[in-house]
């Protein structure tokens, strides 16, 4: 395999550089931190080796990068059904990571309150908020990434935000609040 002229090496720098965190927040939507952290960075493997194929007339650089993420964290979903969870037997540091975590209780509960909300929207709809909030695009991007009209994306998001809203009006006995 030869080495990537100098421009290519440059240009993926920045490719990098510019859409790292939007991808990292989109997967972040939905897995846990350390897995979206993996998934990121197969993402840009998968970006690096495509490099050449990328066609800027087709989309922009971060829808393009964004459904490349979009087909890793199916990948990942896929894989995760055909196997059952490590064992700590087999990975004893495991034990050890979940201990010495740093993340503070009250931010991990605030994340894990997040993404039970989410799970009350069905897969579609988690995957729209996600590229619309998460990685911030551009209703037309998400539109492009997802094959779907802007006014269709427009009408999904704000029907999931209203029912999310509603969602956080209503305290943990069920009880509605102001």
């Amino acid at each position: 395999m030869s080495a990537r002229p100098r421009d290519d090496n440059d240009e993926l720098r920045r490719v990098y550089r510019t859409h790292v965190r939007a991808v990292y927040a989109f997967l972040g939507y939905h897995v846990p931190g350390h897995v979206a952290e993996d998934l990121t960075s197969a993402t840009f493997e998968r970006v690096i080796r495509a490099w050449d194929s990328f066609d800027p007339s087709r989309a922009s650089e971060r829808t393009w990068i964004l459904a490349i993420a979009r087909n890793a964290l199916t990948d990942h979903f896929r894989r995760s059904r055909l196997r059952d969870g490590p064992s700590t037997d087999e990975h004893p540091a495991l034990l050890d990571r979940l201990a010495a975590t740093d993340e503070s209780l009250d931010r991990r509960m605030r994340i894990d309150g997040a993404r039970e909300w989410l799970q009350a929207l069905d897969e579609r709809e988690r995957l729209l908020v996600a590229l619309r909030y998460g990685a911030d695009l551009s209703t037309s991007e998400v539109a492009a990434a997802t094959d779907l009209s802007v006014a269709n994306v427009q009408q999904i998001l704000s029907r999931c935000l209203r029912r999310l809203r509603a969602q956080a009006r209503v305290n943990d006995n069920g009880e509605r609040t102001a």
